[in-house]
C-alpha cells in the first residue's frame, strides 16, 4: 500500500532492585506480549539504576544482551533497552538496539549525571548513533541526554528519537516538557520510556510517552506498569517536513 508505518511499544515497569533474573522475566514477558514491530525497555531495565555501576555491569556477551538477542529472534520484533556494559576495563551506560537478524546497534550515554557522581565510574559516549529499522531512522539517547538539545538536534539524519530513562518523579514536569520540546524543535517522533516504582533512594512516576512530530501526545502512561503502543507514519512525517520546512532555517554548528 506504499504506507511506511511502524508500530512501537513502550514498556514501563518497576524493577526489582539488583535482581537481574526477576527483571529479565518481566521484560521478556512484556516483549512477548507487545503488539509491535519495535519494543523499548527503560534505562538499566534489568537491574535498576545502581549508582555503583561496576557491581552490576555485564559484558556484551553477558546474560542481559543474550536475552535481548533471543527475545528479538524468537518474536521477530526489534528490542531496545539499557544496561551498564563493561568493555576493556571501562564502564558505559549503554542503550542497545537489537534487530531480529541479530544485528546490534548501540549508543553510550554522553551526558553523565555529575550531580550523583555518575562520571566517577562511567565513561561518556562520544558517538552520535542513528539506527535504521523498518524504514525509520532512530537516534539513540539515554536519560540525562534529554536535557541537552544540541546533542539531539536533527540535521536531517533521523526521524525519531528514543530516550530510555530512570527519571525520578520529583522532576517529572521536566521530563514531560522536554520530550515534547525535542519533538517540536526537531520535527521528529519522540519515544520516551521511563521506569516506575521505587528504588532505595528515589520514586519514579513513569510518564512514558510517544510524542508526534508536531508535539502532540500519541500515547502516554501515568505510574502504572504498562505497555503503550503507537504508530509512526513516515509518509505523514515527510509531508509535514516538506510543508513546514523549519529545518532549512536551522543554525549550522560543529560539535566538539
Amino acid at each position: 500500500n506504499g504506507d511506511m508505518e511502524l508500530k512501537v511499544a513502550l514498556c514501563q515497569f518497576d524493577m526489582v532492585w539488583e535482581d537481574t533474573a526477576a527483571n529479565l522475566r518481566t521484560a521478556g514477558r512484556m516483549v512477548a506480549e507487545a503488539d509491535a514491530d519495535l519494543v523499548i525497555l527503560p534505562e538499566m531495565f534489568a537491574t535498576g539504576f545502581v549508582p555503583d555501576s561496576c557491581r552490576i555491569a555485564q559484558t556484551m556477551s553477558g546474560e542481559i544482551v543474550q536475552e535481548m538477542i533471543r527475545w528479538s529472534k524468537t518474536t521477530g520484533k526489534a528490542v531496545a533497552g539499557g544496561l551498564v556494559v563493561e568493555e576493556s576495563g571501562r564502564y558505559c551506560n549503554r542503550l542497545l538496539f537489537v534487530k531480529p537478524s541479530g544485528e546490534i546497534a548501540y549508543c553510550d550515554k554522553r551526558h553523565l549525571y555529575s550531580i550523583n557522581g555518575e562520571e566517577a565510574d562511567i565513561t561518556p559516549g562520544r558517538e552520535r548513533v542513528v539506527v535504521e529499522y523498518g524504514g525509520i531512522r532512530f537516534l539513540l539517547q539515554v536519560c540525562y541526554d534529554l536535557r541537552f538539545p544540541v546533542w539531539s538536534r536533527c540535521r536531517n539524519d533521523y526521524d525519531a528519537i528514543i530516550y530510555v530513562a530512570s527519571w525520578p518523579a520529583s522532576r517529572r514536569d521536566v521530563w514531560r516538557t522536554l520530550l515534547r520540546a525535542r519533538a517540536i524543535e526537531n520535527q521528529a517522533y519522540v519515544l520516551g520510556v521511563n521506569r516506575t516504582g521505587d528504588d532505595p533512594r528515589l520514586h519514579y512516576s513513569g510518564d512514558s510517552a510517544a510524542i508526534g512530530f508536531r508535539g502532540e501526545t500519541l500515547a502516554e502512561a501515568r505510574e502504572e506498569e504498562c505497555v503503550l503502543t503507537a504508530r509512526l507514519d513516515m509518509d505523514e512525517l515527510r509531508r509535514f517536513r516538506e510543508k513546514f520546512p523549519a529545518w532549512r532555517d536551522a543554525d549550522d554548528f560543529d560539535l566538539k
